[in-house]
């Protein structure tokens, strides 16, 4: 049987701590997974489940966007994978008594993680202007809630559509194009808040917002660098193509603050070596980078292959340089002018640590970096990603199988939705392709991005806020600007599975519509449907659920998208909204003339594992930049400067969680258990400071302004992070990143580099 939730909010700031581990996975792992699916799910449910994630005829795992090979495992999904699933596919159920016995006062006193345990949402409910609490509401009167809401506004401007990275690209392009037919591109998404900046940068240099490896090409390489990135909790799939790596002959290169168990040591858990051994050691070499500091190394690393190629001939590509890029001399004078004083300090790292990186470069024909938040999410985050870039420019790695950028998406997605138009900056190819399929003539003007959304709310330029998936409350910084900007809102309206935060931070009228997940079947008036999603690497594929729904009165996202379209435009649109929701191969069909890489959408997606989209650089080493080449770039080194007293906080996740969706309260690869209130500093840090090892401390961080924002009541963990440098889960430490400190040219917020003090908790 599957086990209740939580009847009270179990404490979270007294965990037990233990020194981290140096192995990931393995049977403790599965273990884990095993109790924590039963537990939501039931045995028989489980089983039944689990087989189908990320099966060519199951269903897309609902966590993270890491891609699958051709051949698959029987179990071929990983822990957080299946806490993912159990979340879903719970047993658990949200009733009208539930909210009848919960005030929204209440609820907004609970955790997350205490609101998620309670299980899936099953009937719409509504939040009337002045009532206390939720009440169930008709699919009907909700829908005419939301358009007399939107009819009413001045501008359409007035409103925001944002979106999660979980839609399927069904959703996502039905969804964008209501919102343009609507009059708005303001279409803020969840990548604002991560990859954002890898796609500025890439598409700059390269031509293409996207990666340009394939999980082959990781199988090929000869090196990898793994640069701001923790497989072992956010992608713990990339492990096993890191093991087949290495099995092939390559080396890692791990850049991080903070050493991760997963890419030391790898146990995988389905190979008897895994379960039973040692496992695998992945991490040839470990550069402990101070926080801010990867555009520096980059920038270092430049410099000594050039000065390389003074004497080895095949230390620097020239054939491919002046083939195929612009900008070289320009870059290459910033380069020999590196300053080893300034990129020591700015790293954190001797010299020669930088030169054994060196190394290893030069004796690799192949080399593919990866990243994550790492490096997305710093003031100076495009500039260190176009640095990678040239890094990569400079030995012909780019276009060369076995080599390539790989930024490693987070949501199951989210790339999608972005190829599907969800984009508050939309290119106008898309918007001349939408004008000649659907007839009308779509908005110009640059709409509103997450950051932007959230100023418009706070200053009465936004009344609407309508959300297709996701946790925005949670998930946004600056929260207690962020939540008081919310609540200005007419109406806040949320498409979801579970309760989050987001649900209890109301505007002054607000709506939660249930909807269907991954797990469950789709049916329509044409039959069962299936949905499409895009990977990591751009590759699309089809996704099928088999659970019976949650609840009768769940309807689909594309269902919800296209009855709110027919309610709030009426006649005036063309677009065959109903035909949609009866059958998903219509929207296909739109896709295919809408969108490039699509055509013949339907016969591509039906092919077991789906299909690859075109890549330029990647298939051609053609480059759709402004140049027509790969561009190298010469911005000035930058990294964070910290005053004497204070370090650099990164927010990060536990293991226990998947973005703002906490699954429990345990960080097993960092030696955390029972707590999430934690701040894991360096012991001479903590020493410094006085503060010992399990003492309590406040997160204070400061803004030009001088606003200072607070986060209370957090158990220090001395933990041997880079000196300077502290790390603590989000969201709860989402309040210390001001609203304003972004990264230039993408806009996403710094979350990986707030200056913080510590002071003792309570002074």
């Amino acid at each position: 049987m599957a086990g209740k939730p939580p009847a009270s909010d179990p404490v979270q700031d007294a965990p037990e701590v233990t020194p981290p581990p140096h192995a990931a996975a393995g049977l403790s792992a599965v273990g884990h997974s095993l109790r924590m699916a039963t537990r939501q799910m039931g045995v028989r449910r489980t089983a039944l489940t689990l087989l189908r994630v990320n099966q060519k005829e199951g269903f897309d795992c609902p966590g993270c966007a890491w891609p699958e090979g051709d051949e698959r495992h029987t179990a071929e999904f990983c822990e957080n994978g299946a806490k993912a699933v159990a979340e879903e596919a719970t047993l658990r159920r949200v009733t009208d008594e539930f909210f009848a016995a919960h005030p929204v006062a209440d609820l907004a006193e609970r955790s997350g993680y205490w609101l998620g345990q309670q299980g899936r949402l099953t009937r719409p409910m509504y939040l009337a202007e002045g009532a206390d609490r939720y009440e169930p509401v008709s699919w009907e009167r909700a829908f005419d809630i939301v358009a007399d809401e939107l009819r009413a506004l001045e501008s359409p401007d007035e409103a925001v559509f944002y979106t999660s990275g979980r839609t399927s690209n069904e959703a996502a392009f039905l969804y964008q194009l209501f919102a343009r037919e609507f009059g708005t591109n303001n279409l803020p998404d969840c990548s604002n808040m991560c990859h954002e900046s890898s796609g500025s940068a890439l598409t700059e240099t390269l031509g293409v917002g996207k990666g340009s490896v394939l999980l082959e090409d990781l199988h090929r390489a000869d090196l990898i660098i793994v640069a701001g990135q923790n497989p072992g909790t956010n992608h713990p799939r990339m492990l096993s193509a890191l093991e087949r790596a290495k099995a092939g002959g390559a080396r890692i290169i791990t850049v991080n603050p903070l050493p991760e168990a997963g890419l030391e040591r790898f146990k995988n858990p389905q190979t008897p070596r895994g379960l039973a051994g040692r496992g695998t050691a992945l991490t040839d070499l470990f550069l402990q980078i101070r926080l801010g500091g990867d555009q520096a190394l980059f920038r270092a690393l430049g410099r000594l292959i050039l000065e390389a190629g003074a004497t080895d001939e095949d230390a620097v590509d020239r054939e491919f340089i002046d083939r195929h890029t612009h900008g070289f001399e320009e870059y290459a004078a910033a380069a020999r002018a590196t300053d080893w004083d300034e990129t020591l300090r700015a790293t954190g790292l001797r010299r020669s640590e930088i030169e054994a990186a060196l190394r290893m470069v030069l004796g690799s024909r192949r080399v593919v970096v990866c990243w994550a938040m790492g490096l997305t999410q710093h003031k100076h985050s495009v500039p260190t990603i176009r640095e990678v870039v040239n890094f990569l420019l400079l030995r012909g790695n780019i276009g060369r199988p076995g080599a390539g950028v790989c930024p490693v998406r987070g949501h199951s997605n989210v790339q999608g939705d972005r190829t599907m138009g969800i984009f508050e900056r939309p290119a106008p190819a898309f918007l001349d392709a939408l004008e000649r399929e659907f007839g009308f003539a779509p908005p110009r003007h640059h709409g509103l991005d997450v950051v932007r959304s959230i100023r418009a709310l706070r200053d009465g330029g936004a009344k609407v806020f309508f959300a297709m998936g996701g946790n925005f409350v949670s998930a946004s910084p600056d929260t207690a600007v962020t939540e008081a900007a919310v609540r200005r809102a007419r109406l806040t309206v949320h498409v979801s599975t579970k309760l989050n935060r987001s649900h209890v931070v109301t505007g002054a009228r607000a709506l939660i519509l249930p909807t269907l997940g991954r797990t469950e079947r789709d049916t329509q008036a044409a039959g069962d449907q299936f949905v499409t999603v895009e990977d990591s690497m751009g590759m699309v594929h089809a996704s099928r659920g088999r659970l019976e729904p949650a609840s009768p009165h769940l309807l689909s996202e594309t269902a919800i998208v296209c009855r709110l379209a027919r309610r709030v435009l009426g006649t005036a649109s063309r677009t065959p909204w109903e035909e949609f929701e009866r059958d998903y191969r219509l929207i296909r069909e739109r896709v295919s003339r809408v969108v490039p890489g699509f055509e013949d959408f339907e016969a591509k997606v039906a092919r077991p594992g789906g299909f690859t989209l075109p890549h330029a650089p990647r298939d051609s080493r053609s480059f759709p930049t402004a140049t027509g080449k790969a561009n190298f770039t010469a911005a000035p080194v930058e990294h964070p400067e910290v005053p004497e007293g204070w370090l650099l906080l990164q927010t990060l996740r536990s293991h226990d969680q998947y973005n703002t969706t906490v699954y429990g309260l345990d960080d097993r690869y960092r030696g955390i258990k029972g707590g999430r209130r934690v701040v894991l500093v360096h012991p001479d840090d903590a020493t410094a400071l006085g503060l010992p090892d399990g003492s309590y401390t406040d997160l204070v961080s400061e803004w030009r302004d001088g606003t200072e924002r607070r986060a209370p009541g957090f158990r220090v963990v001395h933990y041997p992070t880079a000196r300077g440098c502290a790390a603590a889960y989000y969201p709860e430490t989402n309040v210390l990143v001001p609203l304003d400190s972004t990264a230039d040219t993408s806009n996403t917020p710094a979350s990986k580099s707030v200056v913080v003090r510590l002071e003792p908790a309570g002074a």
